[in-house]
């Protein structure tokens, strides 16, 4: 499930793998601890294993797991493996070049990115277990030395509890040494681990062709408003199919970034995402809908008005043009019924002949 939400917007299975562990972290609200990042990449890489089938069994409605039910899950599904792995193996049949080796080698590219990750958490993590437990036995030392000091009453004794501790210091200052050493190269891997996590939490929510916000990232901006208005349009690239039997799927990606642009420069403070293929969706907020129309309109002219040129020959393309539709959100509407009765007004304008924007109401 949530590999192919992720997948979806054309990344590498590879990329696509470790974004959706990431997105099963968030999704549950499971801190990114080693534990839960196996138990996540577990799911995510085996969507169909006896661990996944389970976690959707129990997280069906919206449930979230519990870090023990993580634990309980995990420790249950890795005793069943052990009683299956007691029967002999079948001897599994080559997999044959092409797609499935290009997947089997992105999942493996994937495999190496968590379990990098989950090298740099968990040496962070014994590090500084290891540096807990050194003060603690420096501190006990210590102690013990300075009470040994003060009953020490000749002088041969007092100097040698004193060698003693002078002994016992130095070594803590090296070790001191050590680790601060140590924590500061902890420390650079942290952060850049939180780049990474950043820039990946990032990429799941856009879209590699267009470098706009992808589908998961409009439904989220949607989500998040709280206040209204909230308008929300879906535009579709009249003929696309077209484009690319004509053309070629190259001219027909550089035709959907050109468009992309045009609609995030005529529709300003105002989010544009890729919602899939050829469709576009825009969120419209703050403004009444007489306000929003026109600034739809607006915008779909201007892609129809540009020139798109084939950049081998200088050749013209023409009948670029957008149908749409729009539709602001109901009080208490749910996302899922305003895209519903969005994209009916989508259909209503391509029905209609294209090259046109249906407005609410014009049913």
């Amino acid at each position: 499930m949530y590999l192919e939400k992720i997948d979806g917007g054309g990344e590498s299975t590879g990329h696509g793998l470790i974004h959706a562990v990431l997105a099963f972290l968030e999704d549950q609200r499971l801190d990114p601890t080693p534990l839960n990042y196996g138990f996540a990449y577990r799911i995510v890489s085996e969507p169909a294993g006896a661990l996944a089938v389970e976690v959707a069994r129990r997280t069906d409605g919206g449930i979230r797991l519990t870090g023990p039910e993580v634990e309980q899950l995990g420790n249950m599904i890795d005793a069943l493996a052990a009683t299956v792995a007691v029967t002999p193996a079948v001897e599994p049949a080559p997999v044959p070049p092409g797609p499935v080796a290009v997947a089997a080698a992105e999942t493996a590219e994937a495999a190496a990115l968590v379990t990098e990750t989950l090298r740099q958490v968990a040496g962070f993590a014994t590090m500084v277990s290891e540096m807990r437990t050194e003060t603690r036995d420096f501190g006990r030392d210590l102690a013990e030395r300075a009470d040994a000091l003060e009953r020490a009453t000749p002088v041969a004794s007092a100097g040698t509890a004193i060698a003693e501790l002078a002994r016992i210091t130095a070594a803590m200052r090296a070790r001191v040494e050590i680790a601060e050493a140590r924590l500061e190269q902890a420390t650079r891997e942290a952060s850049e681990l939180r780049e990474q996590l950043a820039a990946a939490h990032d990429d799941a929510r856009r879209d590699p062709l267009t470098e706009l916000p992808n589908r998961r990232a409009f439904e989220e901006a949607v989500e998040a408003i709280t206040q209204g208005p909230v308008h929300v349009a879906m535009c579709d690239v009249d003929h696309f199919k077209a484009i690319n039997d004509l053309h070629g799927h190259p001219v027909g990606d550089r035709v959907l970034r050109a468009i992309g642009s045009t609609l995030v420069r005529e529709c300003p403070g105002h989010l544009v995402a890729r919602y899939g293929g050829e469709e576009f969706a825009v969120l419209i907020a703050g403004i009444d809908v007489v306000e929003a129309e026109v600034l739809l309109q607006r915008a779909r002219i201007a892609v129809g008005e540009r020139r798109y040129r084939l950049r081998e020959s200088d050749t013209l393309i023409h009948g670029i043009t957008l149908s749409a539709g729009m539709v602001t959100i109901a009080p208490g509407e749910t996302l899922l019924s305003a895209i519903e009765r969005v994209d009916a007004l989508l259909y209503d304008a391509k029905r209609q002949g294209r090259d046109r924007f249906v407005r609410q109401g014009d049913r």
